[in-house]
Parts: structure tokens; sequence; C-alpha cells
């Protein structure tokens, strides 16, 4: 049994696992062996060894030993499980409507006890900003500082969103935020699917009663919940996508971008596509 690693690795690990995730690498394969490359004897030394005369020392015949028992396939992997099927998309709710509706949501989460991650709590972390936006940002879960004040996108990567929200030329409250799971996994980890799945038909039901134009999808996490299946970040940024109706823009995470700033770059591009659906131009510059 391998041993046990010290808390400060553990945390080293779990951060380079995060990088990793927030750049798309969420699945490793080991590829099969092509026999083609496997590397042969050159064909000269094939062709001097059939024609060298074997020689047969002068000794009793020896049995050959039994062969081996054949070793076991391997296991094939299973198949991986699919995503349980989202809650129908709900009927519209007038603007004046909407608050009260998602007050219903919230009251129906209540003290919440589906999963494992009430355990850990503190806050359940529901959503913040206008029920009537155009723009909805979706994230993956609460972290330490939402945990304590209830709210979404408060901590270092809230004020970057923040920012990024005001270079659109848009203020906080003029937006929603929500997160596919409302309470904080331990350690901020990724969210398991099981927590994930109980926890996101509530984030169904919000997009369907905010009804935003545009939907901002940050990190892989969020997208994976938000498309019911898996693929690379890489693979789905730079593209308009549709989920319930509304149209999904798909770029970094705000915590990515504190760890890897050159990349912020590449999130403003991913905005301005949102910006172009959303009708929206950057303000300018005094």
């Amino acid at each position: 049994m391998p041993p046990a690693l010290d808390p400060v690795t553990q945390q080293a690990l779990a951060a380079r696992l995060r990088f990793y995730r927030d750049l798309g690498l969420t699945e490793l394969y080991r590829r099969p062996v092509d026999p083609a490359k496997i590397p042969s004897f050159p064909t000269q030394v094939l062709e001097e060894a059939a024609a060298t005369p074997a020689t047969v020392p002068d000794t009793p015949p020896v049995a050959a030993p039994p062969a081996p028992a054949l070793l076991p396939e391997e296991p094939p992997i299973p198949p991986r499980k699919p995503f349980p099927a989202p809650p129908e998309v709900g009927g519209i709710v007038p603007p004046a409507g909407r608050a009260a509706a998602l007050r219903a949501i919230q009251e129906e989460i209540g003290d919440c006890t589906r999963c494992a991650l009430h355990a850990g709590r503190n806050k359940i972390v529901f959503a913040d900003g206008s029920p009537t936006a155009r723009l909805m940002f979706v994230g993956e879960g609460p972290g330490a500082d939402e945990d304590a004040q209830g709210l979404p996108f408060v901590g270092r990567a809230g004020q970057l969103l923040n920012n990024m929200i005001t270079a659109m030329g848009l203020k906080r409250e003029d937006v929603y935020i929500a997160n596919v799971v409302k309470c904080r996994p331990p350690a901020n980890r990724t969210p398991e699917p099981e927590e994930a799945h109980t926890c996101s038909p509530f984030l169904f039901r919000q997009i369907d009663v905010v009804r935003p134009e545009v939907l901002v999808a940050l990190g892989a996490t969020a997208a994976t919940y938000l498309l019911g299946q898996k693929q690379p970040l890489a693979g789905l940024r730079g593209r308009v996508l549709s989920v319930r109706g509304t149209r999904l823009i798909v770029t970094y995470h705000p915590a990515y971008l504190l760890r890897d700033p050159r990349q912020k770059k590449e999130a403003w591009a991913d905005l301005q596509i949102a910006m172009r659906e959303l009708g929206l131009k950057p303000p300018s510059r005094s």
C-alpha cells in the first residue's frame, strides 16, 4: 500500500489536477500499439541467419517444458454512465413573476440534504443577480468565500468576474449568476457526478425562469453538466451552442485565469462572442 501523501502535497496535487481540468484535459487514455511500428531485425541479419546451417549438438533430446497457462484477458472498460435526462423545459414565466418563481425554487431546496455536500457546508449558495437578466453565468460550485457569504463569485475569482462583466459594458446586478452545485465541495474539489446530477435540475429550472438570451459556462465542469456530455474545453470554445433554447458560450473559469493570466485574452475573445450575440459593444475608454 503506497504511503499517504502529506497535506501540502495533496493540496499541490489537487491544484495541478484542477489546472489540467480547466485546460480540458479530463481523461487520459492508453493508446493501442501499432504492430507496424514495432522495431524488427534488419533483413540482412535474417538472411545471414537463414544461410548459416544450424548445428545440432550430440545430446539426448530434452522434453519441452509445459506450456504456461494462459493469462486471463483484461476485463473490458465499463461504459461511462449516461447523463440523466434533464427536466423538460418549463413554461415561460412573465418578467414580473420571475423573482417570485426563483424564490419558490430556493424554498423548495430548503435546508438541502439531498447529497453528501450538505455535511460540510455553511450556507447554500443559490444565485445572485437580476431575475430578468439577458446574460447568465454558470460556474462550478461555491468556494470558501461564497460558502461563508451565501453568494456566488465573491472571492478573488468573483472580483475578476466582476471586471469581466464591466468590460462587457454591464454591471453585476444586470446579469444572473449561479453554479452547478449549491454547496461547497470539500477543499474546492470538482463535484462528483452524483452531486452534480442531484443539484443541476434546480439550475435548469433557474435557467427556464430567467430565460437569458445568452448563457456563459465558466469552465469545463459547467459546460459538461449544461450540455450533458463531457468534451474538451478547447473543442467547445469559440462556438455558439444551444442549451434549453438558449445560446451557450463556453470560456475559462475565472479561477483558472488567476492561475494562468496569459489566457485572459482568450477569455475576452469568448466574451466578445457573447456580446455580439447580445448586440453589445464594449464601453469606450476615456
